[in-house]
């Protein structure tokens, strides 16, 4: 294959060179376009074709359903690291040793303090406020208790700015959560794990002592791993480039999470759950729901199943799959909710329509069911895939400023009016 790609417009050539990934994708560089053709730009509505970034974070194949994080499969690290591995692994791009691993869960602990003022913002919050609203200002209002520009170029003060958020957040998610549902606001332990911490956090009632269950952290825990990067998404899109006008970690974690509270995005299990709710209110007929999903003209759509970038099947899925069955079968829930849940995934692996489409149930309907299960209302769902994606932002965030990336600035094609002159007030 040439090393270059030729493109002719108005009868002149232009060659631009492609770029391999380790991979072996393909890309072609044309960072000189405008230049050599005069102001010739492409236009690519969503991005879909266009490689905003060289990432040495993580690869996806949808067609072949791969996900690696730096080299690793997702099934690997779901079955033997935790999440805190993980997110070593995805930040700093190799797995700590346990001696590594410790100092970085105990640096984080230091910083698993908030500044008392933070409570006063939260306490400003009505309850009615949506949980990832109130996420996405406490994490850009810690920006105000932490000033001082992290400098990139001092790993020092890049690995503090990374234990400080990594310390902090769990608890702005525990107390949004806690706020929602008028309980004290709690600091859990530092004698405990990172993810039991959280559910500590999360559930513990002032009246009594919190009992960890290994099924709920193991489901969590590998929750917070299948989440916690999948390439140039919208949010993390949004904090490489918000970060690279050199806005500061905080800031721009912030607006990641705004971009994640969309329905299309992070929203879709909260979807998948409010979409069951309807089923429900409306009788529970499963059946009678798979065949408006079948009916093209019909506009329900059955939220959770297939994805927009795996075209066979979602990896994550496969393996949650396992963890929710589990969950499911240690609490023995019963709530019609989650049998309207099981009903449809069974409609789903059955049906040939969803077969033959590969339209499986994806990790966001195993994840929306789990949380549903463990007591996390619907609307901390977000929340809660925020929480696991935080290292794979941060790594995102850190490569892109490593890099010296340019400040991000996408072009447009013009479609509004021509030059036309001003007309007074009294003539329109």
């Amino acid at each position: 294959m040439s090393d270059k790609a030729t493109l002719e417009i108005n009868g002149q050539k232009h060659e631009f060179p492609l770029v391999t990934g380790t991979e072996n994708e393909v890309a072609i560089n044309i960072k000189t376009l405008r230049g050599v053709t005069g102001g010739v730009t492409t236009i690519d509505p969503g991005y879909k074709n266009t490689g905003s970034c060289e990432s040495a974070i993580t690869f996806l194949d949808g067609e072949k359903g791969i996900l690696r994080y730096r080299g690793y499969s997702i099934e690997e690290l779901a079955e033997k690291a935790d999440f805190l591995e993980v997110a070593y692994l995805l930040i700093f791009g190799e797995l700590p040793t346990s001696e590594k691993l410790e100092q970085f869960h105990s640096d984080i602990k230091k910083h698993a303090v908030v500044d008392d003022d933070v409570k006063k913002i939260l306490d400003a919050f009505p309850k009615a406020a949506h949980p990832m609203g109130v996420l996405a200002s406490l994490t850009s209002a810690l920006t105000a208790f932490n000033p001082t520009s992290v400098n990139v170029d001092s790993e020092e003060e890049m690995y503090n700015a990374i234990v400080r958020i990594l310390g902090k957040f769990p608890i702005l998610v525990a107390w949004t959560m806690r706020k929602k549902h008028g309980m004290p606001l709690d600091y859990g332990s530092s004698s405990l794990g990172y993810v039991e911490n959280i559910l500590q956090m999360m559930f513990k009632r002032p009246d009594e002592d919190y009992v960890q269950n290994p099924i709920l952290v193991n489901a969590l825990d590998k929750l917070l791993i299948l989440h916690a990067d999948h390439e140039q998404n919208c949010s993390t899109s949004t904090v490489r480039i918000v970060g690279s006008s050199h806005a500061g970690l905080f800031a721009s974690l912030s607006s990641g999470i705004s971009a994640l509270w969309g329905p299309l995005h992070g929203g879709a299990n909260q979807a998948v759950l409010e979409m069951l709710e309807g089923i429900k209110e409306d009788g529970g007929d499963t059946k009678k729901y798979m065949a408006k999903a079948k009916d093209k003209s019909d506009p329900f759509r059955l939220m959770g199943f297939g994805h927009r970038v795996y075209k066979n099947f979602d990896p994550r899925a496969k393996i949650i799959k396992v963890a929710a069955d589990e969950v499911l079968a240690d609490l023995g829930v019963e709530d019609p909710i989650l049998d309207i849940a099981k009903g449809l995934e069974k409609e789903a692996l059955e049906d040939s329509y969803f077969v033959d489409r590969k339209l499986y149930p994806n990790v966001d309907f195993y994840s929306g069911i789990i949380y549903r299960a463990m007591g996390i209302p619907t609307e901390m769902f977000t929340v809660m895939f925020a929480l696991g994606r935080l290292p794979g932002w941060i790594s995102q965030w850190r490569e892109m400023r490593l890099r010296k990336e340019p400040i991000g600035r996408p072009r447009q094609i013009y479609i509004g009016e021509t030059h036309r002159p001003f007309k007074d007030i009294n003539n329109r």
